[in-house]
């Protein structure tokens, strides 16, 4: 059907407008997550990410607004801030990289993506929370980009115990890519689209690394279209302060037709 998200890439991408590089105002981050929610790709958009630091700056509007909460605060503090927020407004879930022991001490039963880093050691802490593993995959230096191995061995590692992972930063287009500007080797986010899925059917380590290594569009494109009926089994999605880049490399590569329908 023509518009119609396919189940691969429902909820694929949390608006993180409000996070670098794009670092929008708030009264500019929500009106436009409001118009995402009126548009015909709405069911490829997760909620918008907002810094705890910054909900009581938050002003809903009308309706509901879903949020997922990034815990940068006093966590001591985080109930009660979000119990002021108002009836519009629906927390979906809570991400930080704050100390494990802290979080399901204020967590505990909720929804958490716990930003860890990368190891066999970090997953193992992590399991018995109960919270699923966030990675980061970019940020404003050379050294927060994980090589396809590093990668790799987490999406593999989550895999074999069970878990579901996140990522975040660095993934705002479909192909694995050098920026100009800075010369940082980016992910790709159908790299990883098509590794989570070969990872959930039980790819070895080396397998996932080089398909989060290739640049060949047309035979991950046709890799990704084989599977893209199914809901994602390992890979929660990502976080990217820009919506419009990443669906138009989905259009771009025939993984979504522009239209009105949903």
């Amino acid at each position: 059907m023509t518009g119609a998200i396919p189940a691969m890439l429902r909820g694929l991408i949390d608006d993180a407008a409000l996070f670098p590089p794009g670092n929008a105002p708030l009264e500019a981050a929500v009106p436009a997550h409001r118009g995402y929610r009126q548009s015909w790709f709405e069911p490829l958009v997760g909620p918008l990410l907002v810094p705890q630091t910054r909900l009581g700056d938050l002003e809903p509007g009308r309706g509901e607004l879903r949020i997922g909460v990034i815990a940068d605060g006093d966590l001591e503090t985080l109930a009660e801030t979000v119990a002021v927020l108002g009836p519009q407004v629906t927390v979906t879930h809570y991400e930080s990289r704050q100390p494990l022991d802290d979080l399901a001490k204020h967590l505990a039963g909720k929804p958490v993506f716990a930003e860890i880093p990368f190891g066999d050691d970090a997953l193992d802490a992590l399991r018995p929370t109960g919270f699923t593993p966030k990675f980061r995959t970019g940020g404003l230096t050379a050294d927060l980009f994980p090589a396809p191995a590093v990668l790799a061995a987490a999406i593999h590692g989550s895999r074999r115990r069970g878990m579901q992972f996140k990522l975040t930063a660095g993934l705002h287009h479909a192909l694995r890519h050098t920026d100009p500007a800075t010369g940082f080797v980016h992910h790709g986010f159908l790299n990883v689209l098509v590794a989570a899925d070969a990872a959930a059917n039980n790819a070895s380590v080396e397998d996932i690394a080089e398909v989060l290594a290739s640049e060949d569009a047309d035979a991950l494109a046709a890799r990704a279209k084989r599977f893209l009926g199914r809901p994602r089994a390992l890979w929660t999605g990502f976080g990217s302060c820009s919506i419009d880049e990443p669906l138009q490399d989905l259009l771009d590569l025939g993984l979504l037709t522009r239209g009105d329908a949903k």
